[in-house]
């Protein structure tokens, strides 16, 4: 059976946030054997003498986790000043396997790996990503295709750069953990905005550049999905309105949200933040606080709905452009998590993209529940 304890702390420096931290999950037995720390960009030069003292104080040898924008814990966000959250489980024996960084091929992960992969065929996994390594987003991929585990988790912030991973501070590639079916969980995704219209074909593009679509002018169909109001005045489109591209082959509607980059009003083209190609599809949504709060009450009510009772513990990944920035202050976010679920033991980090499945995502919140 799996326990989990989870603190947080803010404070003046590392060492009085981790004593603070350790103090507050009181003794621990020689059954928990797994720990995660999140440290905001205060804490990010500390993290090696934060390990450390953890691992010392608590007996628990294997961690992982991620420096980030910020921290999170049930009901509670932390940014600025220096902040930490940890989450440590009592899970069954040889239930969990942590893994370094796998910075290119995936051949000495499989050397190194193979055996307790092939032997407990790992369901899911929580990973960290160093956003300032290129080939995140392919690791990714691969780690999802060439593994049976659903992946999620987040880039470690651009200032900190830095992940957790068996108990050493580390950069570069993605680490984390892989559970056995032994580890109950359920995991959500909220997208943090609204579609405005109808997915459209794509059926003209160069590059990261919409010509056509349905057929039609690129920027003429934009302007029908946003409505005249916004229309009118496209130098509110900024921020406000983005693009979706439907994930293949989802059943729940995912798509990915990117930034619209440039937008030329004489040819009728849009320019957004990824590749597109003729045969595509993509949509037009909006992201604001309403947005934010209805999509997330989604989410938690979903998850809530399958997981059938108060989890156990839980992980949650944020985008940075969320909490007070899309909520509003007083850790609204995490807050409507806790009121809606109960006040078990999270912890989490505002990352600098969020992994779902096979892929990164940007804007979204990451919810995992142990049960």
């Amino acid at each position: 059976m799996s326990v989990f304890r989870a603190a947080h702390a803010e404070a003046d420096g590392w060492a009085q946030a981790s004593k603070a931290c350790v103090d507050r999950l009181g003794a621990l037995d020689e059954d928990f054997n797994l720990g995660f720390l999140y440290v905001n960009e205060a804490l990010a030069p500390d993290l090696s003498s934060i390990l450390t003292f953890v691992r010392e104080t608590t007996r628990i040898e294997d961690w992982v986790g991620a420096v980030g924008y910020g921290v999170c814990a049930s009901g509670r966000e932390f940014f600025g000043p220096p902040a930490m959250a940890v989450l440590v489980a009592a899970l069954p024996s040889d239930s969990f396997h942590v893994f370094p960084s796998v910075t290119e091929s995936l051949e000495a992960f499989h050397v190194d790996h193979g055996d307790w992969v092939k032997r407990s065929e790992p369901v899911f996994a929580i990973v960290h990503g160093d956003s300032q390594d290129g080939r995140v987003a392919e690791i990714v991929a691969r780690l999802a295709e060439e593994t049976p585990a659903f992946l999620v988790g987040g880039l470690a912030s651009m200032a900190g750069a830095r992940n957790v991973v068996a108990g050493k501070a580390t950069g570069g590639g993605v680490s984390g953990v892989m559970f056995s079916s032994r580890v109950a969980v359920a995991t959500g995704l909220s997208q943090g905005c609204t579609p405005l219209g109808p997915v459209h074909a794509i059926t003209e593009a160069r590059g990261n550049v919409l010509i056509g679509l349905d057929g039609r002018r690129a920027l003429e169909v934009f302007m029908e999905d946003i409505g005249e109001e916004i229309a009118e005045d496209l130098g509110r489109v900024a921020g406000y309105i983005h693009a979706g591209l439907p994930v293949r082959g989802s059943d729940t509607g995912d798509y990915l949200v990117r930034n619209l980059i440039g937008i030329d009003p004489d040819k009728g083209w849009l320019a957004i933040g990824d590749t597109v190609e003729p045969g595509g599809r993509v949509m037009f949504c909006a992201r604001d606080r309403d947005s934010a709060i209805k999509d997330l009450r989604r989410m938690v009510e979903q998850i809530k709905t399958r997981a059938g009772g108060t989890p156990k513990g839980g992980v949650y990944v944020s985008c940075v452009a969320r909490g007070p920035n899309l909520f509003g202050a007083d850790s609204q976010e995490l807050k409507m998590i806790r009121d809606e679920l109960g006040d078990f033991p999270l912890a989490g980090f505002y990352a600098n993209g969020e992994i779902s499945n096979n892929r990164l995502y940007g804007y979204t919140g990451v919810l995992t529940l142990f049960l």
